[in-house]
């Protein structure tokens, strides 16, 4: 009996001193099966990876959302003519492709790279309900709005200098301004005059809905992109943030609708209705009849959220600028004196008159250039899995994009571009000798407006943004008006120009702050 308990015993001393061993053992053959599993999971585990040194994905997450910057630079000038991955504040990781490959992708079709799935990805679509698929919108802007400048310019003028008289303080001395909180009414003001007409976007309840739904918009997009995955996906709809949007929502259907079933209305009952010449009456002639919109509350939703895009971007654009003429009042005389010139030729700001102001459009580009809203561009959603030139396969699912801060500091694309050169575009525009075609091609590629493989601060492509001629015209007369009345200096005798603010791949002008204004005596 003595033998056969012994047995026993000795498997249990021998199980209780190899255990630990045999557990490594199995722990090291599990981890090894789930990696090798998770990478034929992974269609993009052979692309290299920027930023991999931060640790896990938590971490290089962490270190996009804090220098996010510095991470698109570093990939882009160590992979040239290449593609490389990171990690995003999305807790996506995101393709990036150099923008040697763009003359390809722009001709990839939409069912293959998404455009709107990007945007819908950005904002956070499925918990915030902000559609980027209405295809309403780029035609109306397209068919109606750009069109239709030629009229428009000079109200947008009239609109401009109201706006400015009724925003700004008098200003007879240097006098502190907070300028983004002014623009947002101005820009609120000014665009609403195309898009609903001069009566309504004067209407303090129009105003104080536009501003505060762009800015609950974009609080809402950045709190759900903090989530956690699963975090988000069980609890981003009763996010205050989003409910804080949901409620504005209503409140601006409450403001519009009514105003869209009187047009309606009043459409149908007299003949000889005189239609107002504004977005919105656009919006109704065509919503219906082409594109199936025929709720007022469905046209109530287009109409604010292209109030969200305009008010957002130049609000921004137009900041980043005055930021830059406060840090550099020499740059001052000379726009100043060229838009003087112009106007004194032209009467007010009529397309011509804009396409002249060249100095003005040089330095628009340049703080775009130094400054963009955003590190990257060309952002589409893969749907079909495709192959580049290069023979590097992109798979369905997967996000990409270009990095523009990328381009706008390469020494090959920009001659010292660490300097600020306000008229850098004009002397490229302007140069000696270029006669003809050659001067033509000068003047297309070198405007604010343009699209090119290197300069993609209104994206490129058939999907290039459509109202950036619209946008543009609005911010150089903001910034015209301000100019020709306006000396402008930094607080505190300063001369540092006040540092953006980002958040992963975006960057702002910083909304606090103040820049000095003083009344240029006429």
């Amino acid at each position: 009996m003595m033998a056969t308990t012994s047995a026993p015993s000795e498997i249990t001393d021998l199980v209780a001193t190899q255990w630990p061993y045999v557990l490594s053992t199995l722990l090291a053959f599990a981890a090894a099966w789930l990696l090798q599993a998770a990478l034929k999971r992974d269609p993009l585990s052979s692309l290299p990876m920027v930023g991999i040194e931060f640790g896990n994905a938590d971490k290089r997450r962490a270190a996009f959302v804090q220098g996010a910057k510095n991470i698109y630079l570093e990939g882009y000038r160590k992979f040239r003519k290449g593609v490389f991955r990171i990690t995003t504040s999305s807790f996506h990781d995101v393709v990036v492709l150099d923008p040697s490959f763009l003359s390809e992708l722009k001709n990839l079709p939409d069912d293959t790279v998404s455009f709107g799935e990007a945007v819908s990805d950005f904002m956070q679509s499925k918990y915030t309900g902000i559609r980027a698929d209405r295809p309403i919108i780029p035609h109306i802007v397209k068919k109606d709005l750009i069109p239709a400048l030629n009229r428009l310019n000079p109200v947008i003028a009239e609109e401009v200098d109201q706006s400015y008289r009724e925003e700004l303080p008098p200003c007879k001395d240097f006098t502190p301004v907070n300028i983004y909180s002014k623009l947002l009414r101005i820009v609120a003001k000014v665009s609403g005059r195309i898009f609903i007409g001069p009566e309504l976007c004067r209407s303090e309840k129009y105003i104080d809905t536009a501003i505060k739904y762009t800015i609950e918009v974009v609080g809402a997009v950045q709190a759900i992109t903090e989530m956690g995955f699963w975090h988000r996906t069980l609890n981003a709809g009763a996010h205050p943030a989003v409910k804080t949007v949901r409620a504005r929502e209503k409140a601006a259907d409450a403001f519009l609708r009514p105003i869209v079933e009187g047009r309606k209305k009043a459409q149908k009952a007299d003949p000889d209705f005189q239609k107002p010449d504004d977005l919105l009456q656009w919006l109704l002639d065509d919503g219906q009849d082409k594109f199936g919109e025929k709720g007022s509350k469905e046209l109530a939703s287009i109409q604010l959220g292209l109030t969200f895009a305009a008010i957002h971007t130049t609000s921004m654009t137009a900041t980043n600028a005055f930021y830059t003429l406060a840090a550099m009042p020499e740059i001052m005389p000379e726009l100043r004196e060229e838009i003087r010139a112009v106007l004194k030729e032209h009467g007010t700001f009529t397309t011509q008159a804009l396409q002249k102001m060249k100095k003005l459009d040089s330095f628009l580009r340049e703080v775009m250039r130094m400054h963009p809203l955003g590190f990257s561009s060309f952002q589409r959603k893969v749907l079909k899995t495709f192959t580049l030139s290069n023979g590097q396969v992109i798979p369905a699912g997967c996000l990409i994009e270009v990095p523009i801060i990328g381009i706008n500091f390469d020494d090959e694309v920009v001659d010292d571009p660490e300097k600020f050169d306000a008229f850098r575009s004009y002397r490229a525009r302007e140069m000696e000798g270029l006669a003809g075609t050659e001067k033509a091609n000068a003047g297309a590629t070198n405007q604010f407006v343009t699209v090119s493989p290197t300069n993609l601060l209104f994206g490129y492509g058939r999907h290039a943004c459509p109202g950036r001629f619209f946008a543009a015209n609005e911010i150089k007369m903001i910034v015209s008006r301000a100019v020709l009345d306006y000396d402008m200096e930094m607080a505190n005798g300063s001369t540092e120009r006040y540092p953006n603010l980002t958040f992963g791949g975006q960057s702002t002008p910083d909304p606090s702050r103040e820049i000095l204004f003083k009344r240029v005596a006429i």
